[in-house]
Formats: structure tokens, C-alpha cells, sequence
């Protein structure tokens, strides 16, 4: 067979890379180098890299632009559930959480970085915001019940709505959890790539739900504590003075 490309003869070297030992983008780099340093082209001879490096290239470029958007537009939801940058804020703080457990599980299966994990990582945003406006909902709750004016008011209101209500949060994770903890056994055509898309799901939703239950809280108090319980409570204070 005569194969041409751009209108010149073409010959084709194909690579197998197990990229369960090696991801394909570093061995690439690698390769480009040796050759670089190792071949020169006769005049009139062009040499391209293509086949799955190059879908993965034209990949990456897109995302660069879906990352960033994508965290825009989940953080721009949030706001307009909350009304509230700080809520948003808060929400938003699951996301370097979620990332922490994520890699570590991509570290433990021994998985690179490729398009299905970014497709997982993308995925575990909208699992993160929807378990942190969860929790953030149940403090609301507490707090505008109770409408605590001291610091130890305030402690209990954040008490009632994290600790009392851990059954509903845990059953809101444990249904993602378990929805995707079968993937991890699944074998046949594709289950390569959708245990690469389910793992950074699995192990964000884990630390992103720990975080949510030890490190929420506090940060609700203080942010609270701070912007309106401290005034009341000085109010308070003055006003029995007088």
C-alpha cells in the first residue's frame, strides 16, 4: 500500500506502550528527545508524532479551557443557591480536599494521569459541591433555629446540626460510594477506562466527606462567630450594663 500524508509518501513506525507501567505523554517527551539527539532528517523528510498522543494532545488543549470553566460554572451554581460568597467559599474548600484522596488512590492503583482521570477529577466537582452544600444546609438549619447570641449558644447550634445529623450525610456519600465501588471489579472491553474515571471519585469522595464532617464545622464557627455572633453577644453585654 502507497500512503501519503499532506501530499508526500508517508512511512508509519508504530509503538505499543503499556501505559499502566508508563503514562504515554512522559514516554513520548522521552522518545522525542532520543531521537532529537540521535537522528538527523535528510532535507525534504518531516517526522510527526501521532496516533493516541496525538488525540491526547488536541485533549489536554480542550482542557485547559473545560477545567477552568467547569469550576467557574460550579462555583457560580453555589453562589446562586447561597446568595452568599462566604458559603460559596466554604463549599468550594472540598475541592483541594477531594483532590488529596483523589490522588492518593490514583497513587495506590498504580494509575497515570490521563483523559479518564480527568474526566473522574471533573466529575468529583460536581460530587463535592453537592455533599458540601449538604452539610452547609444542615448548619444553616441549626443556626437560624436556634439564632444563638453567645459563643456557647453558637458551639451548640453547630453541634445540633453536625453531630446530630451525621446518619443523613453519610447516607447522602455512602449512595455515591457504593454506586461507583463496583466499577473497581469490572472487567471487559472499556473497564480500563472507566476504573480511571471511577477512582479519583472514590477516594475524593472519602477525604472531601472527612473534611466536611471535622474541618466544616470549626470553619462555620469562626466564620459566625466572627461576622455576627460576637457583635450580638457585645450588644448583649452593653445592653445589660446599662
Amino acid at each position: 500500500m502507497i500512503r501519503d500524508e499532506n501530499g508526500k509518501l508517508a512511512g508509519y513506525v508504530y509503538i505499543d506502550v503499556d501505559t499502566a507501567v508508563r503514562d504515554l505523554g512522559s514516554f513520548v517527551d522521552d522518545a522525542k528527545r532520543a531521537v532529537a539527539s540521535q537522528l538527523r532528517m535528510p532535507a525534504g523528510h518531516t517526522m510527526q508524532w501521532s496516533g493516541q498522543y496525538e488525540a491526547m494532545e488536541r485533549v489536554r488543549q480542550r482542557m485547559l479551557v473545560v477545567v477552568p470553566l467547569t469550576l467557574f460554572i460550579v462555583a457560580f451554581l453555589i453562589f446562586l443557591n447561597t446568595r452568599s460568597m462566604p458559603k460559596t467559599l466554604l463549599v468550594l474548600l472540598a475541592v483541594p480536599f477531594s483532590a488529596v484522596g483523589a490522588v492518593w488512590l490514583l497513587w495506590a492503583l498504580g494509575y497515570n494521569i490521563s483523559i479518564g482521570v480527568w474526566v473522574g477529577l471533573i466529575a468529583l466537582l460536581g460530587l463535592d459541591a453537592e455533599t458540601g452544600i449538604f452539610m452547609l444546609l444542615y448548619l444553616d438549619l441549626a443556626y437560624d433555629e436556634m439564632k444563638p447570641r453567645s459563643r456557647e449558644e453558637l458551639r451548640e447550634a453547630i453541634y445540633h446540626g453536625a453531630v446530630k445529623r451525621v446518619r443523613p450525610k453519610v447516607m447522602t456519600v455512602a449512595c455515591a460510594f457504593f454506586g461507583l465501588v463496583p466499577i473497581m471489579w469490572s472487567t471487559g472491553a472499556g473497564a480500563d477506562v472507566m476504573k480511571r474515571i471511577a477512582a479519583p471519585m472514590i477516594g475524593g469522595l472519602f477525604t472531601s466527606f472527612l473534611m466536611e464532617l471535622l474541618v466544616y464545622p470549626a470553619i462555620y464557627y469562626r466564620w459566625k462567630w466572627r461576622a455576627e455572633v460576637r457583635h450580638a453577644e457585645g450588644a448583649a453585654l452593653a445592653a445589660e450594663e446599662n
